[in-house]
């Protein structure tokens, strides 16, 4: 057993206590033996590169380029989107894409180019492919994004699955984002990071990874332009990131790089070319749009591992009623299961859950469900029986259900890739309907199998159904979270098909956002921790999943009042607002830390309530063009690169600049504006961008800041939609984008755009009409002016 082999066995039995430790560690040795069996050992390979051009085959978007050991297919798609995949691979199938592969831009011609070469040009990007199989992708004007050199496979004599490599030079201005949820972020440094979901043991800060969402995603910002890539495959691999260097005007930069090794799978890549919001809403095309939570998951959430019954939950729920705390649901972790069975309610501490929760939906709270996808090997198990009738669970090489260790003892897993079983277990959810739940947090997803040592998973010679093409775990790990996401949102739309689901997972993959969110996962309690958790949502949302928030208060220990609150502040601006902590850790109630902790953190409610009209929104907005909610600072100028390194505020919209305080003892801090005048929201002062300014950060707020000439809708003083307008520069106008809450159903709200501008010494507000703009003149305040 090696060292971390040995920090895991340590924190397993730590976590489930010796009798379960024991389990595990014979559960890791079991996995050991199977894959052992299963998996014959890679022995002797041959490597092998593409040779040189051979034959070219035109068709539309683009075309195949056969070489002397491998052939290239191009196309790009009618929305600007380039593919290209080696020895035969196709877009499909694919678990991240969405309807199935767009149509190919019926202009972009293959065509020869210089030295021997072929290039397809399109309006939006040019493919250019080197006769020895490196591929080019350049704007249209010809400066050149990125450079894949010819791939390198490395096949076993004796046949198997080939393990591959791909080397890219980008600019050497250019920063990397995005790889899933990083905690290291949101700019990724230099290193390797691992695709591989993975439940880190324990809590997590900047430090560690992989965590739970890994993406073969890279969004790449640089001067010359930003472009995303994504390699379409879930196998194991590493990306190892290494920024240029610039020469100071000698001549000598040196390229960025990036090298991709996957395990197997297919050599296939998707590039998407434009401004970041242009990006970001081709991705969403190609993905799926992102769920629109219902209004009420936009507000307040309190959860904790270890409320223990009926009478606790009241007891909190009390709390911040008496305080004059906003509160919107609260969230029940395994200790309300009997035995830690899925699917189940301990009947003595939960003796009336559906009447707890009609209690509680009246005072307007909801009861959320936490819904971990081992199941107790018992028979007599409701859910083990049923799911054996149809044979749910995941089998070995030999055809026996393979077992685990979680938290009810020896569990087996339903196989997600099935279609069959995602039926079957989106229909379990009628029970915790039944009990009252209006929302559901998946946890243990990656999967996890508790493991003394090696990896805490199933093995990778289980056997998945992968939609009927049949194969093992090492292709089927990273979408199992994202295809459990999808039958848990899938079954909770037929059995309530007027209400939208609200549903976040821990795990996931590439286009998990169409069935909702993700939190952060166990982060550790501290200041790293606490900014690891910006670094995550703003990861993430750069990756297409715009709804996420970390655990406030971090998930282990106790934070002091300083860092609770100052944790409590950022999540207040966050799309997914969830304080949360462990079984032995501290509380997290804002009433533990003191009556000053109190009065600030009413602040944030209150706040997070009056923008909750501008979170719906953002919302709608993310739905509709995959702009997330919380964007870097540089998202409207890529091209600045101090914004390009700016890691610790964001932008919450168009309009907000939020500076989170993530430093012990800080009262002020420096905040870097981009272009255009920022008013303090407080002060109401104005500071002009681009460039750096010192704020106040007192214990009682964070800086925020909005944007001149912005539109930003609130929640009145009566509960009543209001614009909050915030004045545009003298000869400048502004505008922004509103949508209107209709409910937690499937309507389609419409989007209304409003103008500002200077008239006569005032702010005008208009709303474009389709008669023309109408002046607007009730529900108005205008601030700045």
């Amino acid at each position: 057993m090696d060292g971390h082999g040995l920090v895991r066995s340590v924190k397993t039995v730590g976590m489930v206590g010796p009798g379960q430790g024991l389990r595990a560690v014979r559960s890791a040795w079991r996995r050991r033996r199977l894959d052992a069996a299963a998996l014959a050992s890679r022995g002797a390979e041959r490597a092998r590169v593409p040779g040189a051009v051979t034959s070219v085959e035109p068709g539309p978007g683009g075309g195949v380029v056969r070489f002397a050991r491998s052939e290239l297919r191009v196309s790009v798609t009618g929305g600007g989107a380039v593919f290209w995949g080696w020895d035969g691979a196709g877009p499909e199938p694919s678990y991240a894409l969405v309807g199935g592969c767009p149509e190919p831009d019926p202009r972009a011609l293959l065509e020869p180019d210089k030295d021997g070469g072929w290039r397809v040009v399109s309006e939006r990007v040019t493919v250019v492919i080197s006769r020895h199989g490196a591929v080019e992708v350049r704007t249209p004007g010809g400066v050149v994004l990125r450079r894949d050199l010819p791939p390198r496979w490395w096949e076993p004599v004796g046949g198997g699955t080939a393990r591959w490599s791909q080397r890219t030079e980008v600019a050497a201005d250019a920063r990397f984002f995005g790889l899933g949820g990083r905690a290291c972020g949101p700019r990724l440094p230099d290193g390797t990071y691992r695709l591989w979901n993975t439940d880190p043991g324990g809590s997590f800060g900047p430090g560690d990874d992989p965590l739970s969402i890994t993406m073969p995603v890279q969004l790449v910002v640089a001067d010359g332009g930003t472009h995303l890539v994504f390699h379409d495959n879930p196998w194991d691999g590493t990306v190892t990131l290494r920024e240029g260097e610039e020469g100071a005007g000698s001549g000598h930069d040196r390229a960025g790089g990036c090298e991709l090794r996957m395990e197997g799978g297919p050599l296939r890549c998707w590039v998407v070319v434009g401004t970041p919001a242009r990006v970001l809403q081709a991705w969403t095309a190609l993905t799926g749009a992102p769920a629109v939570p219902p209004s009420w998951a936009l507000g307040a959430q309190h959860a904790r591992w270890g409320f223990g019954d009926e009478r606790e939950v009241r007891r909190v729920v009390a709390g911040y009623r008496e305080r004059g705390l906003a509160l919107d649901a609260l969230h029940l972790d395994i200790d309300h299961y009997d035995a830690h069975q899925v699917f189940t309610v301990d009947g003595e501490r939960f003796a009336e859950l559906p009447k707890l929760a009609d209690e509680l939906g009246q005072d307007g709270v909801r009861l959320v469900s936490i819904v971990d996808p081992a199941v107790k090997c018992e028979p007599g198990n409701a859910v083990y029986d049923s799911g054996s009738a149809v044979d749910a669970f995941v089998r070995d090489a030999r055809g026996r259900l393979v077992r685990g260790v979680v938290w009810a003892g020896e569990s087996v897993f339903p196989d997600f890739t099935s279609p069959e079983v995602r039926v079957w277990w989106g229909g379990l959810y009628a029970e915790r309907l039944e009990q009252g739940f209006a929302g559901f947090w998946h946890d243990m997803n990656e999967p996890v199998s508790f493991a003394a040592f090696g990896d805490a998973s199933l093995p990778r010679s289980a056997r998945h159904a992968l939609e009927g093409r049949g194969g093992d775990h090492r292709e089927a790990h990273n979408v199992y979270g994202l295809c459990m996401a999808r039958a848990g949102y899938e079954g909770l739309r037929a059995l309530r098909p007027d209400e939208r689901p609200f549903l976040f997972s821990r795990a996931g993959w590439v286009g998990m956002q169409r069935y909702g969110g993700t939190w952060s996962g166990d982060v550790a309690t501290g200041w790293p921790g606490l900014r690891a958790s910006l670094s995550l949502v703003l990861g993430l949302g750069l990756c297409g999943v715009p709804y996420s928030g970390p655990d406030v208060g971090g998930f282990d220990g106790s934070p002091s009042p300083e860092l609770y609150l100052r944790w409590f502040q950022l999540g207040a601006y966050l799309p997914l607002f969830r304080t949360h902590a462990a079984l032995r850790a501290g509380r997290r109630e804002p009433w533990e830390f003191g009556p000053e902790v109190v009065e600030h953190a009413r602040v944030a409610l209150d706040e997070r309530r009056r923008l909750h009209p501008y979170l719906v929104t953002l919302s709608h907005l993310a739905q509709r063009t995959g702009a997330p909610y919380v964007r870097p600072v540089w998202w409207f100028a890529p091209e600045d690169r101090a914004l390009r390194d700016c890691g610790d505020a964001f932008l919450l919209g168009d309009a907000l600049l939020v500076a989170p305080v993530l430093e012990h003892g800080a009262d002020r801090r420096a905040v870097r504006l981009p272009r255009g005048r920022w008013y303090d929201t407080v002060t109401g002062q104005a500071y002009e961008g681009p460039g750096q300014v010192l704020l106040d950060a007192p214990l009682s707020r964070i800086p925020v800041l909005a944007r001149a000439g912005s539109v930003v809708p609130v929640r009145g003083g009566g509960g009543e939609l209001e614009l909050e307008v915030w004045a545009p520069a003298r000869g400048r106008t502004g505008g922004g984008l509103v949508v209107r809450e209709g409910g937690d159903g499937w309507e389609r709200p419409g989007i209304e755009r409003y103008t500002t501008r200077w008239e006569r010494g005032r702010v005008v507000v208009e709303r474009e009409d389709e008669g023309g703009p109408v002046r607007i003149e009730g529900a108005v305040r205008v601030r700045g002016a």
